[in-house]
């Protein structure tokens, strides 16, 4: 499964939900979603955007974790 580490990324940069939303142009509450996995797919140029204001690479953002479940 792909976990998604939005959250440690926001934590890190100590940036919230709202100031990402406003500098990638995503909704707060579509943010939310994927940062809590509720959603199956991203398109790429939201992981661009998303990459760039974070100032981090993808794989900084998604882990394969195969021990882990969908739900």
């Amino acid at each position: 499964m792909i976990v998604i580490r939005l959250d440690r990324m926001l934590a890190d940069r100590k940036m919230q939900l709202q100031e990402l939303s406003d500098l990638v142009g995503v909704s707060i509450a579509n943010l939310s979603n994927l940062k809590t996995g509720k959603v199956r797919a991203i398109r790429f140029s939201t992981l661009e955007s998303i990459c760039d204001a974070l100032n981090c690479q993808p794989g900084d953002l998604l882990e394969y974790d195969p021990s882990s479940s969908r739900e």
